[in-house]
């Protein structure tokens, strides 16, 4: 059973006072991305928390999260209650959390995640939006179809979407930790964008949009897209062009944020 940690977290330190000193309405929207290699906090308007597992020596995989999926909940919730803070206040009424998940996600993995953000941040609601729709939303995509690949440290995803909508989508489990000490690191990550992106063309659905979305360049986002050759190889390995965000290791966290501040505003909006 987890529980709630006792003490103010660096969300409510942060957080502005109204006159009446209630919390300001943009910081109870907070986007949330678990990585497994890292974990990321964004509340809107404000400085990502950030917290990186730690490495054994000699250990390929870190931390209390694997191939996208919570491992040891107890371990996150413990990384997560040290990353937020040193002393209790209560959260701002109506917080919303937007929690980023892996294409493919099952009931069990998206269920120990709820329990680890509810135990730590006693949100008034959490949602999940896919990694990829997020990165989308954070990197400021055009409307209109759109190919996006997510290359994260133990994670690849390839997805399609019309007007933020995900047509067709999937996921390998390698990522920036696999093969990281071998002679050419990228090769399997080139390798599996493009075996990602050849499965979703072959994929049923909207082949207009999924067709659309391939000839107007794809979008690269996660740890990945910072590696500094990894962008031309993987345009050159399938003919079709790179570009990167700024930031794009936060597009997925700050979209989740924003997918978070929109939710707050709808349900500020409702009578």
């Amino acid at each position: 059973m987890l529980t709630r940690p006792t003490h103010m977290t660096t969300l409510e330190r942060g957080m502005t006072l109204s006159a009446h000193g209630t919390p300001a309405l943009q910081l109870a929207a907070v986007g949330v991305d678990l990585g497994s290699a890292n974990t990321r906090i964004w509340a809107a308007g404000h400085a990502t928390l950030h917290a990186t597992y730690p490495t054994p020596a000699g250990a390929g995989r870190s931390g209390p999260v694997d191939r996208g999926r919570i491992t040891d909940p107890k371990a996150m919730q413990g990384l997560l209650s040290g990353l937020l803070g040193e002393r209790r206040r209560p959260l701002p009424s109506g917080m919303v959390v937007v929690a980023c998940r892996p294409v493919g996600s099952d009931p069990r993995g998206e269920r120990a995640m709820r329990e680890v953000l509810t135990a730590v941040l006693e949100p008034a609601r959490l949602l999940f939006i896919n990694t990829v729709r997020a990165a989308a939303i954070g990197a400021a995509a055009a409307p209109g179809p759109l190919l996006i690949a997510d290359v994260g440290a133990h994670l690849t995803e390839v997805a399609v979407l019309s007007d933020g909508i995900i047509v067709a989508a999937e996921r390998q489990d390698v990522g920036l930790h696999d093969d990281a000490d071998g002679p050419d690191p990228d090769a399997a990550l080139v390798a599996a964008v493009t075996g990602l992106i050849g499965q979703v063309r072959r994929r049923p659905g909207d082949r207009r949009a999924i067709a659309a979305a391939v000839r107007g360049g794809l979008l690269l986002v996660g740890g990945g897209a910072a590696r500094p050759r990894l962008a031309a190889r993987i345009a050159g390995a399938t003919g079709i062009p790179v570009r990167r965000p700024a930031a794009p290791q936060l597009a997925a966290v700050r979209g989740a944020a924003l997918a978070a501040s929109a939710a707050l505003r709808h349900s500020a909006a409702r009578p």
